[in-house]
């Protein structure tokens, strides 16, 4: 695997699956393969669970581990080419992008969107550049548009807490005080399609995903109607993706409390477990008693990085 961005770069699911329960269960059985391997994990953007799972991976498998925070420690990057360096960006990406390849074997790279220019983010400008620069394997640890990492944890967790052989699982749009990107639902939504659950999508009308991440996946706008008989309910709030509203792309359609998961919510479910990928909004995205009640699988969910990332990296070392 020389790249890993969308849920096609892993192959068959069952196997994926039935890879990360191998690893779950001997974390360091493949410790071999990273000997003196190098992993680079460049951040653009903070970090907690990405940045922590995704060293733990690296380091179950025997690699080395470099991380470098772009915005504090490291000179100022220029992304887009054409201009002309007057600012306070001192290196161009052109150069920064071979040089960090030659320090390692493996790139992770972090990069949110801007919200600004819809065609910038979804063309994936920075993360091309590094796959198309760095001369090693490039993978995901969030982009302007995707978190494949995610949702393969994502996955793994719903395919160790279901109780029915093809469960109804419910992508839940929630409000939020600040304008986020479209990446873990789009992810999750391009997972949960090639995967064999029920898969609803419900928010407010304007708040559409991009078709290549949505597929064919059924929209409800009723919240209420959409959870009914869910097995799963992962809220996520995301700004406008610019799908039917382009001039609103980024923007906050909604405050509508209404949409906040609490007890109500989850009582029309077939008790469902409720996800999410953190960090979250207590009050806004859902309330204190259903994240912290018997059925959320937050914590579990967030672990499963380790194990998702495990198989990633793995497989890009196989492929040396």
């Amino acid at each position: 695997m020389k790249s890993f961005i969308n849920v096609d770069d892993i192959g068959r699911l069952d196997k994926a699956l039935a890879e990360a329960m191998e690893i779950k269960n001997d974390r360091f059985k493949y410790q071999c393969l990273g000997k003196n391997k190098t992993l680079l994990m460049i951040f653009f953007n903070n970090s907690l669970r990405t940045r922590l799972s995704t060293q733990k991976a690296a380091m179950n498998l025997g690699m080395n581990v470099i991380v470098l925070d772009v915005n504090a420690g490291a000179w100022k990057l220029e992304t887009e080419r054409g201009v002309i360096m007057d600012g306070d960006k001192s290196e161009h990406l052109l150069e920064a992008i071979p040089v960090m390849g030659s320090y390692c074997d493996i790139i992770g790279v972090r990069s949110f969107a801007g919200l600004t220019d819809r065609e910038y983010d979804y063309a994936e400008t920075v993360l091309n550049q590094f796959i198309k620069y760095s001369g090693r394997p490039v993978f995901a640890m969030e982009t302007a548009t995707v978190h494949p990492l995610q949702a393969f944890a994502d996955l793994i967790t719903i395919d160790e807490y279901k109780t029915v052989a093809r469960p109804k699982v419910v992508l839940s749009w929630a409000p939020h005080c600040r304008a986020l990107p479209q990446a873990v639902p789009n992810s999750f939504a391009q997972w949960m399609n090639a995967a064999d659950v029920d898969f609803v999508i419900t928010h407010p009308e304007g708040y559409e995903l991009d078709p290549v991440f949505a597929g064919g996946a059924r929209v409800e706008y009723d919240q209420m109607k959409a959870l009914e008989g869910a097995d799963f309910v992962y809220a996520k709030n995301w700004s406008c993706p610019g799908v039917t509203r382009p001039d609103d792309y980024g923007k906050i359609l909604s405050r509508d409390m209404s949409w906040t998961i609490d007890r109500s919510h989850m009582a029309v479910t077939n008790n469902a477990k409720f996800m999410h990928c953190l960090p979250v909004r207590r009050g806004l995205i859902v309330t204190d008693d259903v994240i912290e009640g018997p059925d959320s699988i937050v914590i579990p969910e967030a672990a499963n990085r380790e194990i998702s990332c495990s198989v990633v990296i793995r497989r890009m070392l196989e492929a040396m």
